[in-house]
């Protein structure tokens, strides 16, 4: 059963850290590049970041450019996203998703362009006082 689940949202106040988790089961991440996404209330699916299955070559959204880091843990088979200073802005509900490692997804990650087969059931994260 292929599974994503992502964990580590919730309430935290503008400047705030969080960091969320995105665990896969059933299938092993190292073959599969990852692209966090978020969606707020009303608003468009947005990329925020990816990074790549093998080389590990990320790519940010200027919305969390400079304030987000995407890493992985294979041996976790877990990916990451840390948010620091967070704005009310950066609320949203939080989804990883997985795409297939291609020869071009060892070295590069897309979020406009990619084709993610699995999705998480999303996180929510709310940036408030």
């Amino acid at each position: 059963q292929v599974q994503l689940v992502e964990s580590g949202g919730g309430l935290v106040q503008p400047g705030g850290s969080l960091r969320l988790s995105c665990a896969a089961s059933g299938f092993s991440l190292d073959y599969y590049a990852i692209g966090w996404f978020r969606q707020a209330p009303g608003k468009g699916r947005e990329g925020v970041a990816c990074i790549s299955s093998s080389e590990r070559v990320t790519s940010y959204t200027d919305s969390g450019k400079g304030r987000f880091t995407i890493s992985r843990d294979n041996a976790k088979n877990t990916v990451y996203l840390q948010m620091n200073n967070l704005k009310p802005e950066d609320t949203a509900v939080y989804y990883c998703a997985a795409e297939p490692e291609t020869a071009e997804r060892i070295i590069m990650c897309a979020l406009g362009s990619g084709q993610y087969d699995y999705w998480g059931q999303g996180t929510q994260v709310t940036v408030s006082s």
